[in-house]
């Protein structure tokens, strides 16, 4: 579903779009910025300048091998420049990125690229002790793509090598003119979590302002230095770090991996003022680590948490430990950024995500399954509209119709607020709407419960999900991370504890597993699809073992 002209005209009036194009937008800003320092990894140091000219050498050579203009390209590639160099030649070049990350695996990959219509795949052969070239050799023979470019490794024959593009596109010859700005830029894969993602198409418009709102909501300029070590090949990379930073004229430091040891020196080394994404276990790990009490933090004016709420314990202890002030967030793939303002009260930077970065954009607290706005202060669906949430996922007419109400909003799937207080209007996120529990008659929302849990003090972390249920349906399991020398917690201790804090006795869980850590997605957040697996494993065998008794 496109935009509607009504919408397309106001957004335009008010100069939210600006009639370019992607690509032209940050071709502009490198030549504003051309001298400046514009990407940092531990191999390179670029210019804006120099990165810009392999940029268009990648999408010379990329054109000379047969890339056309309205082609779409699988990148299977990590936090090294020549992601970054090839993410910039393909929008050069007129191709489309498809945002997949290096550990989507081969029917993933297949899939999306049958839904994309993708020709090209990119690849990172040393990613992953090399996992991924025997992957990319195998999708090549199946004759999944057309035109396959390997990076960091000998290559294989029928595939073009990185560097042997670069060198080709070193001869200056003419690059396609810039693409349409109401035309598709770039593909990014909603962050679902049963099936195969599904595919947002990010608008040339849309997407380059989603990109400037999100830099002037932050403060980015010339001076700013970012520190990013999620995946870069993901929406949160591209719109909160890459392309921010790039339109104003910043410095990114590109992390190959979010080891926290690694981003505490990385941080003394680069000295950066932004780390625009933390998920909260990677918060947690650095109050675990003994390097980051020892370490100069001094630099960082803005450590923004998203990604899932963060417990307030741990915003204290930052605080009290760490001397970090938390800024909270909250972002999708399909668009919509809030954002806990600068100069908000802590009440304010600790209780919510804050408030919409754009005055395009418009909220509603819905009723779930309904379009009923709910009341202030209570929980419903969170449902957005504006300048840079998307009309509908591609090729996907029977989903669109029942996840966008009749007049354009998109229904989240995400539990919130909305809090009118005396600093202004704020939100915060309350869980999913598929995390909510459902105890029979009775629906137990997650993260209510965990916020509870980890007061205890003998809880670092926890994780509350549904597990099969004969009679209820549903009842609950907390998966539970100690502290160091913390004695094991029973159902009945952790029963009394949330009891004592007020609890409703059908939220209580009625198991406990007890792990060494919660496991993590691909860009940071705690995996409730792999726990809700592990429980339901658990208690089928230990069915099997009565029944064999």
């Amino acid at each position: 579903m496109p935009y509607d002209a009504q919408s397309r005209e106001r957004y335009r009036t008010a100069g939210w779009w600006t009639g370019t194009s992607l690509p032209a937008a940050l071709e502009e800003a490198a030549r504003l910025h051309a001298d400046r320092r514009a990407l940092v990894t531990p191999e390179v140091s670029w210019t804006f300048l120099e990165l810009f000219d392999r940029a268009h050498a990648f999408a010379r050579g990329l054109t000379a091998v047969g890339a056309v203009p309205g082609d779409a390209a699988m990148f299977q590639m990590g936090n090294v420049a020549e992601t970054v160099t090839t993410y910039l030649g393909c929008l050069v070049a007129g191709v489309r990125p498809v945002c997949t990350l290096p550990h989507h695996g081969a029917r993933e990959i297949g899939l999306l690229a049958e839904h994309t219509d993708a020709r090209i795949l990119l690849v990172q052969e040393d990613f992953g002790a090399g996992r991924l070239r025997p992957q990319a050799i195998d999708l090549h023979a199946q004759g999944r793509f057309d035109i396959v470019v390997t990076a960091r490794g000998p290559g294989f024959p029928g595939a073009h090598g990185y560097d042997d593009l670069i060198a080709a596109g070193a001869v200056r010859t003419a690059l396609p003119t810039s693409p349409d700005p109401d035309g598709i830029a770039v593909f990014q894969l909603s962050g679902g979590t049963t099936g195969l993602p599904k595919v947002a198409p990010r608008l040339h418009e849309e997407y380059t302002y989603n990109s400037r709102a999100w830099a002037a909501a932050m403060g980015y300029g010339p001076a700013s230095t970012l520190l990013y070590p999620l995946p870069v090949m993901h929406n949160a990379g591209i719109s909160l770090a890459l392309q921010p930073a790039l339109l104003s004229g910043a410095c990114l430091v590109l992390a190959p991996t979010a080891d926290v040891d690694a981003l505490v020196s990385l941080i003394e080394q680069h000295r950066p003022d932004v780390l625009p994404l933390v998920p909260p276990a990677l918060a947690i790990r650095l109050l675990d680590s003994a390097a980051a009490r020892t370490a100069d933090l001094s630099s960082v004016r803005d450590f923004v948490v998203g990604g899932q709420v963060l417990p307030v314990e741990v915003a204290e202890r930052l605080r009290d430990e760490l001397g970090i002030r938390v800024r909270q967030m909250f972002g999708m793939a399909e668009g919509m950024f809030l954002l806990t303002p600068a100069g908000a009260s802590e009440d304010v930077r600790h209780h919510t995500v804050g408030t919409p970065i754009s005055p395009g954009d418009e909220i509603r607290i819905l009723d779930p399954g309904t379009e009923r706005r709910t009341p202030d202060g209570e929980i419903g669906e969170l449902a957005t509209r504006g300048p840079y949430t998307i009309r509908g996922y591609y090729r996907a007419d029977a989903h669109n119709t029942a996840t966008f109400t009749s007049d354009g909003f998109y229904r989240t799937g995400d539990l919130a607020r909305r809090h009118v207080l005396d600093e202004g209007t704020f939100y915060s996120i309350e869980g999913r709407i598929k995390d909510v529990i459902n105890r029979g008659v009775e629906k137990i929302h997650a993260e209510e419960v965990e916020e509870l849990i980890v007061q205890h003090t003998a809880v670092r972390t926890a994780a509350l999900v549904a597990m099969p249920d004969p009679v209820l349906g549903e009842k609950a399991c907390a998966y539970l991370v100690l502290n160091d020398g913390a004695a094991p917690l029973t159902v009945a201790d952790l029963g009394e504890h949330l009891l004592a804090l007020g609890l409703a006795r059908f939220k209580l869980p009625e198991r406990v597993e007890i792990v060494e850590f919660l496991p993590l997605t691909n860009v940071g957040k705690v995996s409730k699809k792999h726990l809700r697996e592990d429980i339901e494993r658990k208690l089928a065998e230990e069915t099997a073992q009565e029944e064999g008794r």
